[in-house]
């Protein structure tokens, strides 16, 4: 085994593994004893409200910032304990990280000369991210969309097996999310391990393989998506207030939306069944897939919203 080829947990060479992490601006925990893991081979959903420090999480990741405790590992390793970091890490955390100034076409340039990359590179990824006929434009120049585009060109430059995208599709019109979305699953398809933060839960839907959702710091919920979305039952009756307390007794758990009931953890016959024996008629009994955001409002609590332009807003020293 080489030395990029460590498996501590058994994920593959090219895992991202968090550890009992946590990090404090003053008084003030942005992240708690969190873990997870993001597989090779997958896409993974980094979902929170704002504030609840997935930021913070994706920038220990990289070096960027440290922690009181616990660890961040990229193939067993710290990011700066990496043989070539870029060549093995490609990162989006910033969209304004360029000189403005500057073309795109040299800005690319100066990263591909800094890791020795060829310069056909720069054109090629430039015109898969669509930037082609603007790569001679000033970078100043560039809407917020393209410069997530150019960002982007620049964590693939090195071709890396890992990926760490914060909010890759911020000012992106549908087109460019739908490019997007194509890129990071046959980058995922190659075997390559896929993280990305994303507030459009419509859209993550349709990306992730896995989620791992964050709420205030913590880990609230993690695991493949199809099992996350967890089919549930749709059920519609005479005498729903006395019905839900009924199959909550037998262990079910149910949520009211108006006079409805979403009941999960129990069989759809049995919870006809249960209806039948207690007189209860039913309107409505119905198998019912929750969507991502009905889940994701679940499993946060439905906080309110601490900004307006869908950026984490985390107390600084």
């Amino acid at each position: 085994m080489t030395e990029t080829e460590a498996e501590p947990g058994g994920y593959g060479p090219f895992a991202i593994e968090v550890e009992h992490l946590t990090k404090r601006y003053g008084e003030h925990t942005v992240v708690s004893d969190l873990s997870f893991v993001a597989r090779p081979g997958r896409v993974t959903g980094f979902l929170g409200p704002n504030g609840s420090g997935k930021s913070t999480t994706m920038k220990i990741m990289l070096d960027l910032a440290s922690s009181e405790s616990g660890r961040a590992t990229i193939g067993g390793r710290r990011y700066r304990d990496l043989p070539d970091p870029t060549a093995i890490v490609g990162a989006l955390l910033e969209s304004n990280a360029f000189h403005p100034g500057r073309s795109g076409r040299n800005h690319m340039r100066i990263l591909a000369d800094a890791d020795g990359i060829d310069l056909d590179r720069v054109d090629e990824l430039l015109e898969l991210v669509g930037l082609g006929e603007a790569a001679d434009r000033r970078v100043g120049a560039y809407s917020l969309g393209m410069r997530q585009r150019l960002g982007f060109a620049g964590a693939l430059l090195g071709d890396p097996p890992v990926l760490v995208l914060d909010e890759p599709a911020n000012g992106l019109d549908p087109e460019g999310i739908h490019e997007m979305r194509d890129l990071l699953r046959a980058r995922a398809a190659g075997g390559n391990t896929v993280l990305v933060s994303s507030h459009l839960l419509s859209e993550m839907e349709l990306l992730a393989d896995d989620l791992v959702v964050l709420n205030k710091g913590r880990l609230v919920m993690a695991g493949p998506l199809a099992e996350l979305q967890e089919l549930a039952t749709l059920v519609r009756a005479s005498a729903s207030a006395r019905l839900q307390e009924l199959l909550e007794a037998e262990g079910a758990a149910v949520e009211r939306e108006g006079e409805e009931l979403v009941v999960r953890g129990m069989p759809i016959t049995e919870i006809g069944e249960r209806a039948f024996d207690a007189g209860i008629v039913l309107h409505e009994l119905s198998p019912h897939a929750g969507s991502l955001e009905e889940r994701f409002l679940h499993w946060t609590g439905s906080p309110e919203r601490r900004d307006e332009d869908g950026t984490e807003e985390e107390v600084q020293p």
